[in-house]
């Protein structure tokens, strides 16, 4: 059964500018601005007051009013980016052969070496926006950041989906780089 109008509302904190153009979303903020374009669905997206932001569908049926959620949460991540920024923790699992990450020097790419003992080297080409590098304080961790979280967690994504043990038993090989944290870069006060 379609529903006659359902919407949604989110609130815009102090500092940050949304602008909403036919769909297109810009989202500035003191760490930068972030674009998304969402024409393809179809949902009304308009200033309610100076500081609120309405999503409206009209004759939804069930999926297309699941549309607003995740709408919302897009909006919301982006403004959570550009006020506070995203950062996963990657670390490196090995039994036998250790894993060797080299960051290069814009820190926008990594080379896995010696995953499982192979001679190949692994390239991985960060996402538009998002910094890589090795910790300081810890032994065997990666540390990704950025302001957009689909292209953060993409390309951590990336990264695990390069160190994965193919033809042997997974549950006997557990070597690879995998995600152990997920967080905002500044902390609320």
């Amino acid at each position: 059964m379609k529903d006659i109008s359902k919407d949604d509302q989110l609130t815009i904190p102090e500092g940050v500018k949304v602008s909403v153009k036919s769909r297109l979303i810009t989202v500035t903020g003191p760490r930068g601005t972030l674009t998304k374009n969402l024409r393809h669905l179809n949902i009304e997206i308009k200033h309610d007051g100076k500081q609120t932001l309405r999503f409206t569908v009209y004759h939804g049926a069930r999926k297309h009013v699941a549309a607003i959620r995740t709408v919302r949460s897009i909006v919301n991540n982006m403004i959570t980016g550009v006020t506070k920024g995203f950062q996963y923790k990657m670390r490196y699992v090995y039994a036998h052969f250790p894993i060797n990450v080299i960051v290069n020097g814009t820190n926008d790419a990594v080379e896995i070496r010696n995953f499982l003992g192979q001679k190949v080297a692994f390239q991985v080409k960060m996402r538009e926006g998002v910094h890589c590098e090795a910790s300081k304080n810890q032994k065997d961790e990666l540390v990704i950041t950025g302001n957009d979280l689909e292209n953060v967690s993409q390309s951590a994504a990336d990264i695990q989906q390069t160190c994965r043990v193919r033809n042997k038993d997974i549950r006997k090989f557990l070597d690879g780089i995998y995600v152990s944290e997920r967080n905002v870069i500044e902390q609320d006060e």
